[in-house]
């Protein structure tokens, strides 16, 4: 008659029988540490078990079960073995229930008295206890909870512990892509690193020598985060920025968006590019300019994009004079708020590329990486009127604030303007598109979740956009910013950044 916990499994292409509370688990589940025989008495720290996760009292009471649980560093994961005991939360042991040698008997706390059930031996990757038994999860489960007991030995995964000394920290919070999207590595999420090479960038405190010129705009982004909101038709429109009416469609479909009913675009002459969330809940479809004249209706553009991968390099999307990101690099509903931190991420911007960028005499020279094109008229605009040309400044460059430029020195009049020389510093902004006149512009939410100009201005209380004219605290901060930026000339693929070491730690994994 076969034993009804015995199990037979294979293991590395070898047939063995083990007896234990559940299957053996992948290798990949084995945890990593110092071998249990090596704990030092008197030592705290935790236990990693199965799928490294770690051994929790579950409470500090008596009779508690003991449980598998993700490692927190809190008080009920710390053990230190004292005269044969392992004494855990509330200063209380690792207690055989009822003091049975019974294969399946939970494993809890209890008030230490130093008997047969609390006394543990750490042999090997083990925690061998009364009877020679060692502490097991219950039939091999990784859940949250699963609960510990008492099982022959038999080397199974389930059965393998490995000490840490001190406490583990939690693991790192999970970033919402929603709220900060694509990879850790991509361009928008990647600091500026310590060999970054910087050239001039020669940007004047009055671009074009325009006091009506805006400093700074918003270049506003249609960012629609809504994967089960009704599908709208989007169809062709030629208008463009033709400064034709956007409303009527002039052809067929151009695609199906989710998008909530009541949201409206109304025609304007905007760059209006627009980043949809699909019903996948990853892929995000991009396209330019958006209008939606009536709620509940159709919309129209001129152009759609590839989808993306909201989990992906996000480098690719809308905005028209450099083929990047209709939402990687804005500035979102949330940030920038008043008692906040700074945003941890690279910025988009838009510069008078007449007067500011280099003049190119080929298409192939009017842009750089991580841009894969230039406006249509770049070889015809691009520099022309520009009388101090810098050899870096081109669509797709990567501006910023040398790390030697003491951010406290410069004087800054407003929070806001501080927090974004410090994002400028250490994240940068990336020229996206042409402002096509005298103008400093941010790329920045507005869509069915808000408009960031109206956040800022119920925040802050002043308007994010002024004019140079207005000679307010927060121009003159944006004269300050623009004053010290110098293009990373070292910007690459290999190299994100400038490469080195980042100035600040990778965003969280998503």
């Amino acid at each position: 008659m076969t034993h009804p916990n015995r199990r037979r499994v294979s293991a590395l292409g070898v047939l063995v029988t083990v007896f234990g509370a559940g299957a053996c688990s992948t290798p990949s589940d084995e945890p990593v540490g110092t071998d249990t025989a090596a704990v030092v008495s008197g030592t705290a720290g935790v236990f990693k078990g199965l799928a490294g996760k770690c051994l929790d009292g579950g409470g500090t009471a008596n009779n508690t079960r003991a449980v598998l649980w993700d490692c927190n560093g809190g008080a009920n994961q710390m053990w230190t073995l004292s005269g044969g005991q392992l004494v855990g939360p509330g200063g209380r042991c690792l207690d055989v229930s009822g003091a049975s040698s019974a294969s399946g008997t939970p494993i809890i706390l209890f008030d230490c008295h130093g008997g047969p059930n609390q006394q543990w031996s750490l042999k090997g990757n083990t925690i061998v206890g009364l009877a020679g038994k060692c502490v097991d999860v219950d039939r091999a489960g990784t859940a949250n909870g699963t609960g510990l007991l008492l099982w022959d030995c038999h080397g199974g995964v389930n059965q393998v512990w490995s000490f840490v000394a001190g406490a583990v920290p939690p693991p790192p919070a999970k970033r919402d892509p929603r709220a900060q999207p694509f990879a850790s590595t991509s361009i928008w999420n990647t600091p500026i690193g310590s060999d970054a090479v910087f050239a001039a960038s020669n940007l004047v405190d009055d671009p074009g020598g325009d006091v009506w010129a805006p400093m700074p705009s918003i270049d506003g982004e249609i960012i629609v985060l809504h994967p089960t909101a009704p599908l709208t038709t989007i169809n062709y429109s030629d208008a463009g920025w033709s400064g034709k009416n956007r409303c009527g469609a002039t052809g067929g479909l151009l695609a199906q968006v989710p998008m909530p009913a009541d949201y409206v675009m109304p025609n304007a002459n905007t760059n209006a590019g627009a980043a949809f969330l699909l019903a996948d809940g990853r892929s995000i479809l991009q396209m330019q300019p958006l209008a939606r004249c009536v709620a509940g209706g159709p919309g129209t553009a001129l152009v759609k994009f590839a989808s993306v991968d909201l989990y992906g390099d996000g480098r690719l999307g809308g905005h028209g004079g450099s083929g990047l990101s209709s939402i990687g690099g804005s500035l979102r509903i949330g940030e920038l708020r008043k008692g906040g931190e700074a945003p941890r991420h690279a910025l988009k911007l838009n510069v008078d590329a007449y007067h500011e960028l280099l003049r190119c005499p080929d298409a192939a020279n009017c842009f750089r990486w991580p841009a894969v094109t230039a406006d249509s008229y770049a070889t015809t605009r691009y520099g022309v009127g520009n009388i101090n040309q810098a050899a870096g400044m081109k669509m797709g460059a990567l501006l910023a604030i040398p790390s030697t430029v003491s951010i406290a020195s410069l004087g800054f009049e407003t929070e806001p303007g501080k927090m974004l020389a410090w994002t400028l510093q250490n994240y940068g902004g990336y020229i996206v598109d042409d402002a096509y006149g005298p103008a400093f512009s941010f790329s920045a939410e507005s869509g069915p979740d808000g408009v960031f100009g109206d956040q800022f201005q119920n925040d802050w209380g002043f308007a994010l956009e002024q004019r140079v004219r207005d000679a307010s605290p927060w121009v003159h901060d944006m004269q300050r910013i623009r004053h010290v930026l110098r293009v990373v000339d070292n910007n690459a693929a290999d190299s994100v950044g400038g490469g080195g070491t980042p100035l600040q730690p990778l965003a969280p994994a998503l």
